[in-house]
């Protein structure tokens, strides 16, 4: 397991609210610029939000571990600590640490040489819910189990406790003096969230101790029955609680698969939930009706969209006249079909008049979706195939296919390492370069790949996807299972007389009969799939650790990279998986002898060595994830005018990451990875050189392009040991910029966040790079109770 762990993890996990009381240490506003997107949270005054109240908030999961510091720890974990736990600095709504008040007075560097040494100075009025004080106790405690030094403490994360000498107690008691054996730039992202010492004091209860049940807590909110009957966690209001006082009662985490969540916040289910595309469409759709019913006289019945809405009155014809026709069997069988039609109807057309009562709430998630690009073997190992690759692609057009139709700014991401509004945030696309067709083919040419070059194969095989269609096994195939097997653009598109364009063809990947907007193409929610969002945090970490598979592509191309890709490959054939004209079955007594090769022509798409530059795009199946698929084919329309050949894999949501991106096992594919405030930490084990392993393998951490220098890392560690504020952040762009040269990931765009909420509920939404201020959180009063307090205030 990583002992590194990508602490931004939390922003998906906490909700995230605007905080703004909240000051201090954190870095200037005038770095990084605006944020691309707002919080959209109907921020509202206190004064004006009503006492008590439950509010039921959507949850993927119930958590298998209270303890964010443990492997299994996910979302929901991380969650219920911010409700529950001293966060000692929070996130702005710019994605920016700040001190949090309610438990720190202040905290800052107090000696540099010839130590760094942090100062804490403690509210005085901080306690846990047993009564006794937040102190120095606790902090020791949580440094000894995270250090590293102790392996009977089972964590998945030690970065930055690992450099700490010394803890102690300051003049006060209400002072903790934190001394570094190493300087630390990153020291604000310590002891957040902090666990009391009955939790961290021991292996045992450390390991098995918080898992189900936080004895002691101290924050806004206590920790209440967590339900597996019902898939709940109660959060009830802190009566210990030093701060401004929860304005709800309870805060209920209901656990929801987000598929799920339209039909949930229609039953009265849920209050708030993060959906996906097709959920806000629904409850547009909903609303739109409503304004039509309003505006038409006798308007109703069932909607024009949902189940049966794209029934033809042919169709419909034909299903009545075999109903009630002379064939009893099919008689009996379209009858049973036509009332389960009508029931689905019935409770769609429901279902959408109680989506009325919510508003979708916007923002953009602190996450981005990159082009991944793997560098340990194959074409793409070489640098000029990664940047001709890079070269080609127009970022604001892909930005637009998911950010533009639901009315956010499509601005492509700039940086690796921090997104825009935060300090380290600068554009450094420009190492790089452009969108530049010529570029890209000269790149291409420089490398030895020409159109018209000879292709080398068997007599008698096939070209295109046939020769090489690779199925995972664990993807259901065929019409309905969203999962087609290869799809080459071009070719497929030639040989099934399909002329349309990629807008079109994603618009019908995202499903839906009689939605007007199925040839939209998909957006990007909040919905996609885990193995896309990085949310299911221990697997994620868990797969960080897998050492790359030692299988090459058999169709590999120049092994030699340049200086600024890693050279730790893996070659070893052994590994290679076998193809149709490979010569599978060799050395078996009754096998035929090897067909003579013929050569034939790349025609307009490139090749060298007598191979085709074919690249295996690998994207993930199932619902959530439409947007990708949209997105992936419009790159692959895009490589093809450069003579690259896309060949679109669709494989099962379970095995997306584990068995491809992980395991090595693609050539391209789209995934997220989220901001971070803290990059020269959290960032670097995504960006490290591979080092290879005792048994030939290379261990990646979480680089999973296997893309790496030695002077990116030395810029990272030069950024960690840092202390001026200034001068780190200019590091970390300096990374930022080697790692666009390197062209190992493309970042494309900002993932969208789409929240379904009451109207009336405040505080809350979408909550863009801020962190939550719970106790804020609730419902709005009416206007007569608005009036009535402000009379008895005069």
């Amino acid at each position: 397991m990583s002992q590194r762990r990508r602490r931004s993890l939390a922003f998906l996990t906490s909700g995230v609210l605007a905080l703004p009381l909240l000051a201090g240490c954190g870095a200037g506003d005038e770095e990084g610029g605006p944020v691309a997107a707002g919080q959209d949270i109907a921020m509202t005054s206190r004064d004006r939000v009503a006492d008590g109240g439950v509010v039921r908030w959507a949850v993927d999961t119930l958590p298998d571990t209270l303890n964010t510091f443990q492997a299994d720890a996910d979302a929901t974990t991380a969650r219920i600590a911010g409700a529950v736990l001293p966060q000692l600095f929070v996130m702005d709504a710019k994605g920016q640490p700040v001190a949090n008040p309610d438990y720190l007075e202040k905290a800052e560097i107090v000696a540099r040489e010839p130590k760094q040494v942090v100062l804490y100075k403690l509210n005085q009025q901080a306690v846990w819910s047993d009564g006794r004080e937040i102190g120095a106790a606790d902090f020791v405690a949580q440094w000894r189990a995270l250090n590293g030094k102790d392996s009977a403490y089972w964590t998945a994360r030690n970065a930055g406790y690992e450099r700490i000498e010394k803890i102690e107690r300051g003049k006060t008691d209400l002072e903790v003096k934190v001394t570094f054996a190493k300087p630390y730039t990153d020291w604000r992202s310590l002891f957040t969230p902090l666990y009391p010492k009955q939790v961290t004091g021991t292996p045992d209860a450390f390991n098995e101790g918080a898992r189900g049940a936080l004895k002691v807590t101290a924050g806004a909110f206590n920790l209440g029955a967590v339900d597996k009957k019902t898939a709940t966690v109660a959060l009830t209001r802190n009566a210990r609680w030093w701060g401004r006082p929860a304005k709800l009662d309870t805060l209920v985490l209901t656990a929801v698969p987000r598929a799920e969540r339209p039909a949930a916040l229609a039953a009265g289910k849920l209050d708030m939930a993060e959906i996906d595309r097709t959920g806000a469409d629904r409850i547009a759709l909903a609303h739109r009706d409503a304004k039509a019913a309003k505006g038409a006289e006798g308007a109703g019945g069932a909607p024009a969209h949902g189940p049966g809405a794209s029934v033809t009155a042919a169709q419909a014809t034909m299903s009545w006249a075999i109903a009630y026709g002379a064939d009893e069997s099919k008689a009996k069988e379209e009858q049973a079909s036509r009332a389960a039609n009508a029931e689905a109807a019935k409770k769609y057309a429901e279902e959408q008049n109680a989506l009325r009562t919510f508003a979708v709430r916007k923002s953009l998630e602190p996450a981005y979706t990159q082009l991944a690009m793997n560098g340990a073997s194959g074409p793409l190992a070489d640098e000029r195939v990664r940047r001709a690759v890079a070269r080609a692609l127009d970022r604001k057009a892909l930005a637009e296919i998911v950010l533009k139709p639901l009315g956010l700014p499509a601005k492509p991401v700039g940086s690796h390492l921090a997104l825009a509004g935060q300090s380290a945030y600068a554009d450094n696309s420009d190492a790089l370069g452009g969108q530049d067709t010529q570029a890209a083919q000269a790149l291409l040419a420089d490398a030895g790949w020409r159109r018209g070059g000879k292709i080398t194969e068997p007599a008698g095989a096939k070209a295109g996807p046939e020769a090489s269609s690779e199925d995972d096994g664990k993807t259901p195939s065929g019409p309905g299972t969203g999962n087609d097997g290869l799809y080459v653009v071009g070719q497929d598109d030639e040989r099934n007389g399909d002329e349309r364009g990629g807008d079109e063809r994603a618009g019908d990947e995202q499903g839906g009969a009689g939605n007007p907007q199925d040839a939209r193409p998909a957006a990007a929610g909040p919905g996609l799939s885990p193995a896309l969002t990085v949310t299911p945090l221990a697997a994620q970490q868990q797969a960080s650790l897998l050492a790359q598979a030692d299988v090459a592509r058999a169709a590999a191309g120049p092994d030699a990279a340049r200086d600024t890709a890693t050279t730790d490959t893996d070659t070893d054939a052994k590994g290679a998986p076998v193809r149709e004209g490979d010569g599978a079955g060799q050395g078996k007594a009754s096998a035929a002898p090897a067909p003579a090769k013929q050569a034939r022509t790349s025609g307009s798409m490139l090749a060298k060595d007598g191979k085709a530059l074919s690249l295996r795009f690998v994207l993930p199946s199932g619902p959530g994830s439409e947007s990708l698929r949209a997105v992936g084919e419009r790159i692959a329309q895009m490589l093809q005018k450069v003579g690259i050949q896309a060949e679109l894999k669709k494989v099962a949501d379970e095995s997306f990451f584990k068995d491809h991106i992980a395991s090595g096992q693609y050539d391209l594919a789209l995934y997220s990875w989220p901001a971070t405030a803290y990059p020269a930490t959290d960032a670097r084990p995504i960006f490290a050189k591979p080092e290879p392993a005792a048994d030939g393998s290379l261990l990646v951490e979480q680089n999973y392009t296997r893309v790496g220098t030695d002077h990116i890392d030395q810029l990272f560690d030069q950024a960690l040991g840092e202390l001026d504020e200034g001068a780190s952040r200019d590091l970390i762009r300096k990374a930022d910029a080697r790692i666009w040269a390197a062209a190992g990931s493309i970042p494309l765009y900002q993932r969208p966040e789409l929240v379904a909420v009451k109207p009336s509920l405040v505080n809350a939404g979408a909550f863009g790079l801020g962190a939550p201020r719970f106790q804020d959180i609730g419902w709005k009063k009416s206007p007569a109770a608005t009036e009535k307090n402000a009379k008895e205030k005069k």
